[in-house]
């Protein structure tokens, strides 16, 4: 993984502003600490900050064709490029190192834009073509790496800038800084951002499996920038779905394709490790790699000090059985809390899941040893259901098929009156149901965390909400999904939502490069998505069973007992930051103090201070408790958000917010 940045004037003539570009990249230096580079022409200016993983002493960006006409800046791994290359100079191409990046022009020379349906891997990557004057910006299907873009017009003229991380283009110094209230709406209804909206007005977060092809401007014609689709997720029409075969043979071929999408994986010329909480996914991760490699792999696990959540125990046993180095980052209450603002800064956008900040420290041990490359579970509980929300729907499904019709929205609505919980208006649950083609899982837990908003949103904040349909937003592919399974419609968004804008980003890529450590995820390789995608809904949950399937072949390689365990989640209630005394931190009470949040301008601050002494009156683990919780936690992530991008005067905490702050 590296970081790339850049600009481009939109604007035949206009400069490259002095010294931004250098600063966009100084902004990405933990992305890429071993080495940086730029090149700066007339019509394009591009910057790499390179992690050495892969052609270690040849793979300075941005890199070249022959005739250096076609220019890359590429952040992220190409896991078949040996082989690419092989067949590209049997073709008579010239190739000089052997860095996955120097392929990629190649390629484009000899597809054009149908380069990216050659590209096997994560990556988001720059390319310009100097005879066109045209710079493609492109991100992977899933959306592993990020990749975030804004026009700008100063004095000069109007400029296109990208980089991988929202710091880089602030710190360029031409993008005015505000806040975007969508992308905050967005927040506290998805808890996550999936994207195009970022919390930052003008800003814009490149969508997964897409690409924008910017033609520079000319004295004959303007500047365009258009949206493209490389890649979609799909699946079968209901009824195509695979179900024919036994489990036998389709364990077989998950086998397969899990062992070579592991295999890909552990190409580096570093070494790779694996994180390894205990659950399935990862273990699995972990005893695959040790099989292909022949030798253990070094485990990372983190044991949450918290009753009934420690797997580190069970993380080490597996590793014993694996004979696997372990490595254990031990994470109470108060680590959480100690290390949220740095989790803030690093997600550049409110994140309400505490055990992020577990995972910003497991990153942190990762590199303290001296590693660059870990292997993560993450994709599978999207693909094979392995989320709670899953069982709620099915379980509530049965409720449905009773006589008097449906009754999970009025036993919904029920539920939040009862417990004294706002409830959306009738009309905008309808939207939101019409806008993912009818009943969805993912709305019957999230749908209820989302009544936050409600909660805690001052009056402003309150009018959008009740205004608008978030999943507007999402550029959803409506037309396919009234033609999958209701089952498939539900993975689909949890890929769409979850996915990118929370797992793989403040749960993945943003808490793992800030430590400068790349993540790899065998569960999201092209060939694994395609054959789980076309499954039939019953190889997914079987009964209440989640990832039934992936049992399947996991109790070929692990103990019974961590083949068919039931996941876990540690989430750090609200109260953890509410410590008592001199042990609760003074920028807590800063932030929710009624001047920090009116100065801030999105919450109500006589609610927030309501329900932080009132949450304990409902029992711990209940739907209400975390949804007023999960809001709690958001109403403080955003004041860090606001004060380390925005303001800096919330709070005595270090602030990249510029003074004055731009509006």
């Amino acid at each position: 993984m590296c970081g790339i940045a850049g600009i481009m004037p939109l604007t035949e003539g206009a400069p490259v502003v002095p010294g931004a570009l250098r600063r966009m990249a100084g902004a990405l230096a933990h992305r890429g600490p071993d080495d940086e580079a730029f090149l700066e022409l007339p019509d394009i200016a591009l910057a790499s900050r390179r992690l050495s993983i892969v052609g270690l002493p040849d793979g300075r960006q941005p890199m070249c064709n022959e005739d250096r006409s076609i220019w890359v800046a590429f952040n992220g791994e190409l896991f078949d490029f040996r082989e690419t290359r092989q067949d590209l100079v049997v073709r008579g191409h010239q190739l000089r190192t052997y860095c996955d990046t120097e392929i990629i022009a190649h390629l484009y020379e000899d597809h054009g834009e149908n380069f990216l349906e050659h590209l096997r891997g994560q990556f988001a990557l720059a390319l310009w073509d100097q005879h066109r004057r045209l710079l493609l910006l492109a991100r992977d299907r899933i959306g592993i790496c990020p990749l975030f873009w804004t026009r700008q017009r100063t004095s000069d003229g109007e400029y296109l800038l990208f980089a991988s991380e929202i710091k880089a283009l602030l710190a360029s110094r031409m993008v005015r800084v505000a806040p975007d209230r969508r992308g905050l709406n967005h927040v506290f209804t998805f808890l996550a951002l999936p994207g195009p909206v970022t919390c930052f007005k003008g800003v814009e977060a490149l969508l997964p499996g897409r690409y924008l092809k910017v033609h520079a401007g000319g004295a004959d014609r303007g500047c365009s920038v258009d949206e493209r689709i490389h890649w979609e997720m799909d699946f079968p029409d209901q009824g195509d779905e695979e179900r024919g075969r036994s489990v036998e043979q389709l364990t077989d071929e998950f086998q397969s394709l899990m062992l070579k999408a592991v295999e890909r994986r552990l190409r580096a010329d570093v070494p790779v490790v694996s994180y390894l909480s205990g659950g399935v996914d990862s273990s699995l991760t972990a005893a695959l790699a040790a099989h292909v490699r022949g030798s253990p792999v070094p485990t990372f696990t983190v044991a949450i000090q918290e009753r009934g959540l420690n797997e580190g125990a069970a993380a080490l046993a597996l590793a014993r059985w694996l004979k696997s180095p372990p490595s254990v980052v031990d994470c109470g209450v108060e680590h959480v809390v100690d290390n949220y603002p740095e989790l803030i800064r690093a997600a550049e956008a409110p994140v309400a899941d505490t055990s992020c900040a577990a995972l910003l420290m497991l990153a942190r041990r990762v590199h303290a040893e001296g590693y660059k490359v870990a292997l993560t579970g993450e994709g599978a509980d999207e693909w094979l259901a392995g989320y709670s929300w899953f069982k709620i729907h099915r379980l509530l499904s049965v409720v449905k098929m009773l006589p008097g019709g449906p009754l999970s929205e009025e036993a919904h609505r029920m539920f939040l009156r009862i417990h004294g919980l706002p409830r959306f208006p009738r009309q905008l649950t309808r939207q939101y149901r019409e806008a993912l083609e009818g009943d969805n899982a993912w709305l019957e837990l999230y749908g209820m965390v989302g009544t936050s908003r409600l909660l805690f949103f001052n009056r402003d904040m309150r009018e959008l909400a009740l205004r608008e349909v978030p999943f507007d937003d999402l550029k959803l592919n409506r037309q396919r999904m009234r033609r999958w399974h209701p089952f498939n419609r539900s993975i689909y968004i949890g890929g769409r939502i979850m996915l990118p804008g929370h797992l793989l980003a403040s749960k993945g890529d943003r808490v793992a490069m800030n430590s400068s450590v790349e993540t790899r995820y065998p569960f999201l390789d092209e060939e694994v998505v395609d054959f789980t995608a076309r499954l039939d809904p019953r190889w997914k949950m079987r009964g209440l069973r989640d990832k039934y399937l992936l049992r399947c072949l996991a109790q070929r390689w692990l103990p019974p007992k961590v083949a068919w365990r039931r996941k876990f989640m540690f989430v750090a209630p609200f109260d953890s930051f509410h410590r008592q005394g001199s042990r609760r931190p003074a920028w807590i009470d800063q932030l929710l103090s009624k001047e920090m949040l009116e100065r801030s301008g999105y919450f109500d601050a006589a609610a927030v201070a309501f329900w932080r002494n009132a949450s304990s009156r409902y029992r711990r683990g209940s739907y209400a408790r975390m949804a007023i919780e999960v809001g709690l936690v958001g109403v403080l992530a955003t004041q860090i958000w606001h004060h380390t991008y925005i303001d800096g005067m919330l709070a005595d905490l270090p602030s990249l917010a510029r003074s004055p702050v731009q509006a």
